[in-house]
């Protein structure tokens, strides 16, 4: 007898169950939270690096901060493959 294609597997697993990770969901709720923390600071401040001194919204020097984090890692977890 076999198996009908979109029936379940036997250990109860689900697309979105198999999606949702423990690490996904923390990674998830880590990301929400910085970004709670980055909208939750828009005072303007001042950047320096390498360059002259520029004044601009603190939540935008986080982001930019974070965007450049996020790609090294990545870059550095896919080169390691």
């Amino acid at each position: 007898m076999a198996s009908h294609p979109r029936t379940r597997k036997a250990s109860g697993s689900t697309p979105l169950g198999d999606f949702f990770t423990p690490g996904r969901i923390i990674a998830l709720v880590v990301a929400v939270l910085v970004l709670i923390f980055v909208f939750q600071n828009t005072g303007r401040t001042k950047i320096r690096v390498l360059i002259p001194e520029v004044i601009m919204p603190l939540w935008l020097a986080l982001l930019a901060t974070g965007l450049i984090g996020l790609f090294l890692g990545m870059y550095l977890t896919h080169r390691r493959r």
